[in-house]
Order: structure tokens, then sequence, then C-alpha cells
């Protein structure tokens, strides 16, 4: 059975960009580590790319969030230049989500039914958890975890509730990454 490492919207954006953050910038290395383990140990690999058009200040989520973002074919809907040589070479599969939680990234996972699933990346309480709840809905016996340490929030505070949330959901919050 598979292992999936699940990269999350670790694009320009939300790290050096329009919403990106100090927390966001100072996980990129433990991140890009992560990958790096996880491909040194056979998992497959998984990227979502949170993915708006040009018309996103008229859309729900832009009336809410009026800040343009991951503007398709943009530098800041790229994947951040470090997370890019970590894959570079590696055979992975991009799933564009036009919001929170990406259902072609779920139906992937659903029809794999990986034994493990882990996720990584940006902003813990709006994508990450979103995406690991949904994973955990369809993926009843597989081992569904997130790394706190390669993950970041909206704000600190944010990020330790996301974790909360999700932990109370049964899914494993790990701080795994080796030195």
């Amino acid at each position: 059975m598979a292992k999936i490492l699940v990269i999350v919207d670790m694009q320009h954006d939300f790290i050096d960009g329009s919403l990106g953050n100090s927390d966001a910038m100072a996980i990129l290395s433990t991140a890009v580590q992560k990958i790096n383990q996880r491909i040194a140990d056979g998992w497959d690999i998984a990227v979502t790319l949170d993915t708006h058009g040009p018309d996103y200040l008229s859309t729900q989520e832009g009336q809410k969030l009026p800040v343009p973002h991951c503007i398709k074919d943009t530098t800041g809907w790229e994947l951040h230049p470090m997370v890019k040589k970590a894959l570079k070479g590696v055979p992975y599969r991009i799933f564009e989500k036009p919001t929170f939680g990406s259902e072609s990234l779920i139906a992937y996972l659903k029809e794999e039914q990986p034994e493990a699933v882990e996720f990584i990346g940006l902003c813990t309480d709006i994508c990450v958890v979103s995406n690991a709840i949904a994973a955990k809905m369809v993926l009843l016996d597989a081992a569904i975890s997130v790394d706190a340490d390669c993950c970041a929030g909206t704000s600190p505070m944010n990020h330790q509730a996301a974790l909360a949330t999700m932990a109370s959901c049964q899914i494993s919050i790990t701080h795994e990454v080796k030195a």
C-alpha cells in the first residue's frame, strides 16, 4: 500500500507574496527537509495549488478575503523555488483547487486507499485542516497525520487551534523532521 505526502499550497503568495507571513517563511526549510525525507523513503507526492482566476475579487471568497492571490499563471501562483527544487525529477500529482479543499485530491486519495497520508503546508487553519479532515472522512483505516513543524497558519493562535481541531478528529499531529 502506498504512503502519500500531500504538500498543501506551498506557493509564493502564501510564503513571500500577497498573503505571506514570517511563520510561513520560517517553516520553509523544514518543509523542504520533510519533502526530501519522504521522497527518499519512497512516498508518493501530491501537491495542491490554490488557483484563482482574474475575476477573484468578484467571487464569494474574494468578497470575504479581498486580497488577490494565487492567480493562475502568475508568480504568486507558482510553487516556491525551494519546493520546486526538492521536487525536481520526482514524479508527483498536482491538484489545482479554487477553494480551501480539493475534491480531486480527495477523490484521488479515496481511489488509491493509501495506508498513510501526511499533510504539510499552508495555511494550517484553512487549507491544511480542510483537506486533512476531508481525507479522514474517506480513508477510515489510513493513518492521517499533519507535521506541525512543516505547517504555518494565518497566525500562531490559528495554527494551534487548527492543530487542536485536527487532533480531536483523530488526525495525528507530529513533529517528525529528523536532523
